[in-house]
């Protein structure tokens, strides 16, 4: 406890910094979707439809019309510039080719470099496209005698019923904060781990350690790594609370099962990264893995691609990455209250990341008695 006090890297690794990304991340996606994004309009058709199109466009809350151009060329270069996420564009004649049946074409450009800011600018504007052909199709229907029922069957033949679970609003937050938040918390664990170990043997404490333990590198071990368990679950318990009474994210699940897994990444994390110092006794090698371990884990955890998506052999490396099981109970028994039976598997293996050091505890030990650090 002295170590943690007077190492001032401690208190940045396993409070500062994983509070700032805490409060990073949710305050970055507070509005929970991105919100009037930048788009243009080229309209050389200039009517009064054409101009009703655009204010919808902009009335949409995603999007937000900030400028007209006089010529796709400028529209191109603003948007290659990233003034703008993308345009629509009503060529001349579209409004008098759209009364008249002839099928006027209506482009709209929008940069994917940004990919979910260029698919919501697309979506507002086929939209809108697709607004202001059904509104002459239906003025069409209804001049020829149509009634309302009628007309909705022939512009919407297959009503949508949508239903999205768990999450209606589509909010980011409530998606990606509940996996990037605790990914850097577990990414923490990871170096902290290794990094005490590592320190012992480099300020030549090892040998001292293993002797206050009367030689048992069990209770060394327990007894060194017991201020982490308190401090990091402190920390993971109060960015459940934070997340779930403070920003009222929705949760199915209990209150048990949300401090189960809350434990079991805590031991899980710090499991990991004693294995990675044990099977490479060296403060830099160790702490390597567990920083390329960590990283890799916000990629294959399946957030922000779905594993089943993946090639075979990347589904199977997911199963290596205690994030990814972290993901998968949550997503199970917290976000969708489904019974933990459904994710046995999942909850089997975050005990055994906890139980990985069992494997290396007599290399840790022999490193502590044996090595000499090299820098």
């Amino acid at each position: 406890m002295k170590i943690l006090v007077k190492n001032p890297i401690y208190g940045f690794c396993m409070l500062v910094f994983p509070l700032l990304a805490l409060f990073f991340f949710t305050s970055l996606l507070d509005e929970g979707l991105p919100q009037d994004l930048p788009v243009g309009v080229v309209d050389l058709d200039n009517t009064s439809t054409t101009r009703a199109l655009t204010r919808k466009l902009d009335g949409f809350q995603n999007s937000r019309v900030v400028a007209h151009y006089p010529s796709v060329a400028e529209a191109r270069h603003a948007m290659q510039e990233n003034e703008i996420y993308g345009f629509l564009y009503f060529p001349k004649g579209t409004t008098s080719n759209l009364m008249s049946a002839r099928r006027p074409k209506v482009s709209f450009y929008y940069s994917n470099v940004s990919l979910s800011g260029g698919s919501m600018v697309m979506k507002d504007m086929k939209t809108v496209t697709t607004l202001g052909s059904a509104a002459v199709g239906m003025a069409t229907l209804r001049a020829k005698g149509a009634t309302d029922r009628q007309i909705q069957a022939f512009l919407q033949p297959i009503r949508i019923d949508l239903h999205q679970v768990a999450n209606p609003w589509s909010n980011y937050n409530m998606y990606l904060s509940t996996v990037f938040v605790p990914g850097v918390m577990m990414l923490f664990m990871f170096l902290i781990s290794a990094y005490s170990l590592g320190m012992e043997l480099k300020f030549n404490r090892g040998k001292e350690w293993i002797e206050k333990a009367d030689g048992h590198i069990v209770v060394a071990i327990l007894g060194k790594y017991l201020p982490h368990v308190v401090v990091f679950l402190l920390l993971i318990l109060f960015y459940q609370f934070y997340i779930y009474h403070v920003l009222h994210f929705p949760h199915l699940g209990s209150w048990l099962m949300i401090i189960l897994l809350s434990v079991l990444s805590v031991f899980g994390s710090i499991g990991f990264g004693i294995f990675a110092f044990g099977l490479m006794p060296s403060l830099r090698m160790s702490m390597s893995i567990c920083s390329l371990w960590g990283v890799l884990s916000f990629s294959l955890a399946g957030s922000a691609f779905p594993a089943m998506g993946m090639d075979a052999p990347l589904q199977a490396l997911t199963w290596l990455f205690p994030l990814r099981h972290y993901y998968m109970l949550f997503q199970i028994t917290v976000f969708n209250g489904y019974p933990i039976i459904d994710a046995w598997f999942h909850l089997v293996a975050l005990i055994g990341f906890t139980l990985m050091p069992w494997f290396v505890i007599s290399k840790v030990k022999n490193a502590m008695l044996t090595y000499v650090y090299i820098p």
